[in-house]
């Protein structure tokens, strides 16, 4: 994983309320245990009609998502079914960071294994964040993990909530089993003692 550094990005807005799962990523994409395809996979139904052209009106198939890592989403993001693949798809798409009201629990959690940053913010930022987006497409926002800060357009900031063990392993670039890992020797020695 890469450690997550300030980040300075396009926003993509999908301000849609209780997207599910199987919305992020279909369950038949969920045969495989690799990253790899994770990317064409991401919304796959709402990006591509049945015969698989990209319908150009989805957000994703329009030129402001090209290179953003910022996915602006409705409430309750990531609800239903617990998929990791989902996690997946975003951050191979090259999403570095969800701003939404609220996520699902498991979603959350997978996205934090995944270096994905969930950030909540009030209904208030939230509209007007969308609002920006409506207005100028190429709107761009900052985000500052390591302050716990998210930098508006008009350059005003907010601070966004984060559990401290979360943070520390996306700014380190480590998930759960790299943070154990950085204790092997003391891990070994402590076993050598018992």
């Amino acid at each position: 994983m890469k450690p997550f550094i300030p980040l300075t990005s396009r926003i993509v807005s999908l301000p849609i309320d209780n997207i599910d799962t199987d919305q992020i990523i279909p369950a038949r994409f969920l045969k495989t245990v690799s990253k790899d395809g994770m990317k064409m996979a991401l919304f796959h139904d709402w990006r591509f009609d049945e015969d698989g052209i990209p319908r150009p009106e989805f957000v994703l198939n329009q030129p402001c998502a090209d290179g953003a890592q910022v996915l602006l989403a409705g409430n309750n993001f990531g609800c239903g079914s617990s998929r990791e693949h989902a996690a997946w798809a975003l951050t191979q798409f090259g999403f570095r960071a969800v701003i939404s009201t609220s996520f699902a629990d498991i979603f959350r959690h997978n996205a934090f294994k995944n270096a994905l940053l969930p950030i909540t913010v009030t209904p208030e930022h939230h509209s007007g964040l969308c609002r920006c987006v409506n207005q100028d497409p190429n709107t761009i926002v900052t985000i500052d993990l390591a302050a716990q800060q998210l930098m508006l357009p008009e350059g005003r900031s907010i601070e966004f909530p984060i559990d401290p063990f979360s943070k520390q392993c996306l700014l380190e670039g480590v998930d759960e089993l790299g943070y154990i890992l950085q204790y092997e020797s003391a891990i070994a020695a402590f076993e050598r003692r018992m």
